[in-house]
């Protein structure tokens, strides 16, 4: 794993700030070498003071909004006025405050009549908007953690985290008793940066799992970033690394 990288801060805040510089130095290279940044959103409380800090002098004006396309990593089929829409968080707390073109945001389609023709229709999306018929090579990639392994909406059990084909596919959160459109194995480890960013202590033994114990992507799904083709930056805070060696 000599291509995982691990940051550990003091809280949450700090490792927010390296999370939105290095966005903009992610940013600055994509530009220079394709002319456009695609950014991908990850949802849930990780994110939150993070998107705050890109909406913020001095990250705003660091990034090149005009050129960045932003997608979602994952999305509860629900109802974009629900509480429980992370593509309505996300706007409510970053992209409403950006100069970014409304053609640029990416969004996962939960108005369509199931979630397997969400996930269908978003896989074209991304294939259409990078030109890339294969597998896209994204930019950067931003995801969390749950206490149960999972990462984008990748958990342990189900049937997605062996998708070796699809780009986009279906899950079903138990828990919430939510179905959900997610990005699979396969795309994310195909990007040239990924940020899973975890925080606090309820996280701790999990993190240990996925960085240091035996290889069981059924049960830490998280675990599958082990395959990652270019540089996975751990984002942890002095709690959630408290159990690594």
């Amino acid at each position: 794993m000599e291509n995982h990288i691990i940051k550990i801060f003091n809280d949450a805040t700090e490792a927010s700030e390296f999370a939105a510089s290095l966005i903009a130095t992610s940013s600055k290279e994509a530009i220079n070498q394709h002319d456009r940044f695609d950014f991908v959103l990850t949802g849930g409380s990780s994110p939150v003071k993070l998107y705050k800090l890109l909406t913020e002098e001095p990250s705003k004006s660091k990034i090149d909004w005009k050129k960045t396309h932003v997608y979602h990593g994952d999305e509860r089929f629900v109802p974009y006025e629900s509480d429980l829409s992370n593509t309505r968080m996300a706007d409510e707390i970053l992209l409403n405050h950006l100069d970014i073109p409304s053609q640029n945001v990416h969004k996962i389609d939960t108005s369509l009549e199931n979630v397997e023709a969400a996930a269908a229709d978003y896989e074209k999306v991304i294939k259409e908007e990078t030109g890339n018929n294969v597998l896209p090579v994204l930019d950067l990639i931003l995801l969390g953690v749950g206490d149960d392994g999972h990462t984008a909406s990748l958990f342990p059990g189900t049937q997605v985290v062996h998708e070796k084909d699809k780009l986009v596919s279906t899950s079903y959160n138990a828990e919430q008793e939510t179905e959900r459109v997610t990005l699979t194995a396969p795309i994310i480890n195909e990007a040239k940066l990924i940020a899973p960013m975890v925080f606090g202590k309820k996280k701790a033994e999990t993190i240990k799992e996925i960085l240091e114990g035996e290889f069981n992507p059924d049960v830490y799904p998280a675990q599958l970033l082990r395959q990652a083709k270019g540089t996975v930056y751990w984002i942890l805070d002095k709690e959630s690394a408290s159990l690594l060696s």
